[in-house]
Protein backbone atom coordinates (compact mmCIF):
# COMPACT_ATOMS: atom_id res chain seq x y z
CA UNK A 1 0.00 0.00 0.00
CA UNK A 2 0.87 3.62 -0.69
CA UNK A 3 0.72 6.83 1.95
CA UNK A 4 1.07 10.38 1.69
CA UNK A 5 4.49 11.04 2.75
CA UNK A 6 5.41 13.51 5.52
CA UNK A 7 7.95 16.00 6.08
CA UNK A 8 9.47 16.03 9.48
CA UNK A 9 12.55 18.20 11.29
CA UNK A 10 14.01 17.31 14.46
CA UNK A 11 16.93 19.02 16.21
CA UNK A 12 17.22 21.21 12.99
CA UNK A 13 17.32 17.74 10.76
CA UNK A 14 15.12 17.50 7.98
CA UNK A 15 13.56 14.48 6.90
CA UNK A 16 11.09 12.66 5.11
CA UNK A 17 8.71 9.62 5.30
CA UNK A 18 7.38 8.25 2.41
CA UNK A 19 6.39 4.88 0.65
CA UNK A 20 8.98 3.15 -0.67
CA UNK A 21 9.59 3.14 -4.48
CA UNK A 22 11.49 0.49 -6.98
CA UNK A 23 14.07 3.05 -7.59
CA UNK A 24 14.91 2.75 -3.98
CA UNK A 25 15.88 -0.89 -4.37
CA UNK A 26 19.84 -0.32 -4.78
CA UNK A 27 20.21 2.05 -2.02
CA UNK A 28 18.10 -0.33 0.33
CA UNK A 29 19.87 -3.34 -0.85
CA UNK A 30 23.60 -1.50 0.67
CA UNK A 31 21.49 -0.23 3.22
CA UNK A 32 20.51 -3.35 4.50
CA UNK A 33 23.95 -4.96 4.83
CA UNK A 34 25.12 -1.83 6.45
CA UNK A 35 22.31 -1.68 9.70
CA UNK A 36 22.62 -5.19 10.03
CA UNK A 37 26.53 -4.39 10.62
CA UNK A 38 25.91 -1.45 13.06
CA UNK A 39 23.77 -2.89 15.82
CA UNK A 40 23.04 -6.10 17.87
CA UNK A 41 19.45 -5.11 17.73
CA UNK A 42 18.92 -6.44 14.16
CA UNK A 43 18.12 -10.44 13.28
CA UNK A 44 21.00 -10.86 10.94
CA UNK A 45 24.81 -10.00 10.99
CA UNK A 46 26.11 -8.26 8.32
CA UNK A 47 25.48 -9.83 4.68
CA UNK A 48 23.75 -12.22 5.94
CA UNK A 49 20.26 -13.30 3.94
CA UNK A 50 20.95 -10.25 1.11
CA UNK A 51 18.63 -9.18 -0.47
CA UNK A 52 20.34 -7.55 -4.23
CA UNK A 53 18.58 -4.78 -5.99
CA UNK A 54 16.09 -7.47 -8.23
CA UNK A 55 15.21 -8.74 -4.45
CA UNK A 56 14.07 -5.40 -3.31
CA UNK A 57 12.41 -4.23 -6.03
CA UNK A 58 10.17 -7.05 -5.96
CA UNK A 59 9.70 -6.63 -2.86
CA UNK A 60 8.34 -3.30 -2.96
CA UNK A 61 6.52 -3.72 -6.35
CA UNK A 62 4.22 -6.48 -3.66
CA UNK A 63 3.66 -4.43 -0.93
CA UNK A 64 2.49 -1.36 -2.79
CA UNK A 65 -0.07 -3.76 -4.55
CA UNK A 66 -1.11 -6.04 -1.23
CA UNK A 67 -3.62 -4.12 0.71
CA UNK A 68 -2.22 -5.40 4.29
CA UNK A 69 1.51 -4.28 3.65
CA UNK A 70 3.25 -1.44 3.69
CA UNK A 71 7.00 -0.29 3.16
CA UNK A 72 8.43 2.62 4.10
CA UNK A 73 11.65 4.75 3.95
CA UNK A 74 13.18 7.92 5.68
CA UNK A 75 14.95 10.08 3.46
CA UNK A 76 17.92 12.78 4.25
CA UNK A 77 19.28 15.17 1.53
CA UNK A 78 18.32 12.55 -0.76
CA UNK A 79 19.69 9.48 1.08
CA UNK A 80 17.77 6.61 2.40
CA UNK A 81 18.92 6.40 6.49
CA UNK A 82 15.87 4.31 7.79
CA UNK A 83 13.16 1.73 6.81
CA UNK A 84 10.06 -0.14 7.87
CA UNK A 85 8.03 -2.59 6.79
CA UNK A 86 4.16 -4.02 7.76
CA UNK A 87 3.98 -7.67 6.25
CA UNK A 88 0.47 -9.01 5.92
CA UNK A 89 -0.48 -12.63 5.72
CA UNK A 90 -2.55 -14.12 2.80
CA UNK A 91 -3.65 -16.60 5.33
CA UNK A 92 -7.47 -16.01 6.54
CA UNK A 93 -6.44 -17.13 9.75
CA UNK A 94 -4.07 -14.02 9.93
CA UNK A 95 -5.57 -11.78 7.85
CA UNK A 96 -6.17 -9.10 10.46
CA UNK A 97 -2.31 -8.73 11.56
CA UNK A 98 0.88 -7.38 10.40
CA UNK A 99 4.11 -7.96 11.43
CA UNK A 100 6.33 -4.36 11.91
CA UNK A 101 9.86 -4.17 11.26
CA UNK A 102 12.29 -1.18 11.41
CA UNK A 103 15.67 -0.19 11.04
CA UNK A 104 17.46 3.35 11.23
CA UNK A 105 21.42 4.27 10.65
CA UNK A 106 22.97 4.72 13.80
CA UNK A 107 24.61 7.72 12.73
CA UNK A 108 20.57 8.95 12.50
CA UNK A 109 19.71 7.79 16.01
CA UNK A 110 17.99 10.44 18.13
CA UNK A 111 16.16 12.14 15.55
CA UNK A 112 13.04 10.36 16.03
CA UNK A 113 12.98 8.62 13.00
CA UNK A 114 12.62 5.37 13.93
CA UNK A 115 9.36 6.76 16.19
CA UNK A 116 8.31 8.76 13.24
CA UNK A 117 8.13 5.49 11.07
CA UNK A 118 6.58 3.92 14.04
CA UNK A 119 3.54 5.96 13.96
CA UNK A 120 2.97 6.49 10.53
CA UNK A 121 2.50 2.61 10.30
CA UNK A 122 0.41 2.68 13.32
CA UNK A 123 -1.49 5.15 11.22
CA UNK A 124 -1.96 2.80 8.52
CA UNK A 125 -2.91 0.16 10.35
CA UNK A 126 -5.57 1.71 12.16
CA UNK A 127 -7.20 3.22 8.93
CA UNK A 128 -6.60 0.19 7.31
CA UNK A 129 -8.53 -2.39 9.22
CA UNK A 130 -5.93 -4.42 11.05
CA UNK A 131 -6.71 -5.12 13.52
CA UNK A 132 -3.44 -6.39 15.38
CA UNK A 133 0.40 -5.25 14.64
CA UNK A 134 2.87 -7.77 16.11
CA UNK A 135 6.70 -7.41 16.40
CA UNK A 136 9.49 -8.88 18.11
CA UNK A 137 12.32 -7.20 19.85
CA UNK A 138 15.81 -7.69 21.69
CA UNK A 139 14.97 -8.56 25.01
CA UNK A 140 18.22 -6.29 25.93
CA UNK A 141 16.84 -3.51 23.75
CA UNK A 142 15.14 -1.04 26.52
CA UNK A 143 14.89 1.71 24.93
CA UNK A 144 12.63 0.24 21.97
CA UNK A 145 10.97 -1.55 24.24
CA UNK A 146 9.98 1.61 26.02
CA UNK A 147 9.26 3.33 22.59
CA UNK A 148 6.57 0.54 21.61
CA UNK A 149 5.19 0.52 25.17
CA UNK A 150 4.08 4.13 24.52
CA UNK A 151 2.51 3.46 21.82
CA UNK A 152 0.46 1.14 23.21
CA UNK A 153 2.24 -2.59 22.52
CA UNK A 154 1.91 -4.98 25.49
CA UNK A 155 4.28 -7.87 25.99
CA UNK A 156 3.06 -10.73 24.70
CA UNK A 157 5.42 -13.17 25.63
CA UNK A 158 9.55 -14.19 25.75
CA UNK A 159 11.28 -16.13 23.60
CA UNK A 160 14.23 -17.43 25.59
CA UNK A 161 17.37 -18.17 24.58
CA UNK A 162 15.80 -17.18 21.63
CA UNK A 163 19.41 -15.75 19.55
CA UNK A 164 22.77 -16.74 19.51
CA UNK A 165 24.96 -13.72 19.57
CA UNK A 166 28.87 -13.35 17.62
CA UNK A 167 29.81 -13.01 21.86
CA UNK A 168 28.87 -16.71 22.07
CA UNK A 169 25.62 -15.64 24.32
CA UNK A 170 22.09 -16.48 23.94
CA UNK A 171 19.53 -13.44 24.42
CA UNK A 172 15.76 -13.61 24.69
CA UNK A 173 13.41 -11.75 22.55
CA UNK A 174 10.31 -10.38 23.44
CA UNK A 175 7.04 -10.40 21.70
CA UNK A 176 4.98 -7.67 21.65
CA UNK A 177 1.46 -7.05 19.92
CA UNK A 178 -0.94 -3.91 19.76
CA UNK A 179 -4.56 -4.01 19.06
CA UNK A 180 -6.41 -1.33 16.89
CA UNK A 181 -7.35 1.16 19.05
Amino acid sequence: MIINEQDYEVKGMQYTVRSAVEEDAHSLSSLRVQLDGETENMDREAGEAYIDTAGFKELIRKDSEKRNNLFLVAVVAGNIVGYCRCAGSELKRFSHQVEFGVCVARSFWGYSIGKNLLKLSLQWADGNEVEKVTLKVLATNDQAIRLYESNGFMREGILKRDRRHADGKYYDTVVMGRFRL
